[in-house]
């Protein structure tokens, strides 16, 4: 039984199964105690609970009228360590450690991530019980003072050369790199306010942004251009939220199934195997993109290269939609065996 077994267990006995329409549902009694949601404690990742929260008493409404959720922000060490790259410090799974313990030890019962931060091998007990709607995957690219008119055919055409381009993720720099080797780069994290502004400032002349950030925080007018996965193939799980849970808590897992999006689980599985396959370490630079096609199959894409850009691997695969774990450990197992090995050093 779960540490919070006393706080779930028959809090939803009152309701028909969550997966009945709202107006099936009799009103329970008020519980005694809040349902805890773990979140960061950026303005993005606050935003991205207070969404899930409203998905989820918006399906059930009597939970919203009995104030059934708080949340709790827990500060991260990768939140903690501005000052060095993820790589230095462990790796974008710091993003996540401390809101896994809070999960595993009680203190909160869901946790609401960025998909993109969320390792692909979760600790034990804790579960990927839901994701929610993809938002817009791609990269958006932030122009500093110093740069030229938009040239939307060629949108790397308006950062001078030699600029200095401000970033953290070896993908979105290996990739820049391998059509402009001519551009350095520098250290640039914190929180999208934080980004936007010291680009804005001229601290450094450029950088790259999740647009699902800056639509989701009304501010995509900060986006000089959206930039096409065929010039920069986007983060895997980039603009999905992922909700985990303790894997024992099955009314929570019962309850969040009702409102989990089911292409963004078909191309979550499909990128998150395909990197788990790959086993980069946090200095790897790789992308994966997936999407359905019209007829209902699925493509996945693949990007794999090394930090200066000097070597860049694409490739693609397409198949059922019901084979997206198969299809992205084959992508991910061709792709490794056609990198050179340093690659994943």
């Amino acid at each position: 039984m779960s540490h919070t077994a006393g706080r779930t267990q028959g809090r939803f006995d009152h309701m028909a199964s969550p997966r009945m329409p709202a107006g099936a549902m009799v009103r329970p009694h008020a519980p005694a105690v809040p349902l805890r949601v773990g979140t960061r404690g950026s303005p993005l990742a606050l935003w991205q609970t207070r969404h899930f929260l409203g998905l989820i008493t918006r399906f059930c409404p009597v939970l919203r009228d009995m104030e059934a959720f708080r949340e709790q922000p827990i500060r991260t060490s990768g939140d903690a360590a501005q000052d060095r790259s993820l790589a230095e410090i462990g790796g974008k799974g710091l993003f996540a450690k401390e809101i896994h313990d809070a999960l595993a030890e009680g203190q909160v019962d869901f946790a609401v991530h960025s998909l993109k931060d969320l390792e692909t091998s979760l600790p034990r007990g804790i579960v990927l019980a839901c994701v929610l709607t993809r938002e817009d995957p791609r990269d958006a690219l932030i122009l500093g003072p110093r740069c030229g008119a938009l040239d939307i055919d060629d949108p790397f055409a308006a950062i001078p050369e030699g600029a200095v381009i401000g970033t953290s993720s070896p993908r979105r720099m290996a990739q820049l790199l391998a059509v402009r080797p001519d551009l350095r780069t520098a250290l640039l994290r914190g929180n999208v306010q934080t980004r936007l502004a010291r680009v804005r400032a001229g601290t450094v002349d450029a950088s790259l942004l999740a647009i699902a950030g800056l639509i989701r925080m009304g501010m995509t007018e900060e986006a000089d251009a959206v930039l096409d996965p065929g010039l920069i193939l986007p983060a895997v799980g980039q603009g999905i939220i992922g909700i985990t849970v303790r894997e024992s808590d099955e009314e929570l897992c019962a309850l969040l199934g009702a409102i989990e999006d089911a292409e963004a689980r078909i191309v979550a599985t499909a990128e998150r195997s395909f990197q788990a396959t790959l086993d980069g370490s946090c200095r790897t630079p790789l992308g994966g993109y997936a999407r359905l096609l019209p007829d209902g199959m699925l493509r996945l894409t693949g990007v794999v290269a090394r930090g200066d850009g000097s070597f860049v691997l694409r490739r693609e695969i397409t198949g059922a939609a019901g084979d997206a774990d198969r299809l992205g450990r084959a992508l991910g197992a061709e792709m490794r065996a056609d990198s050179p090995a340093d690659v994943f050093a």
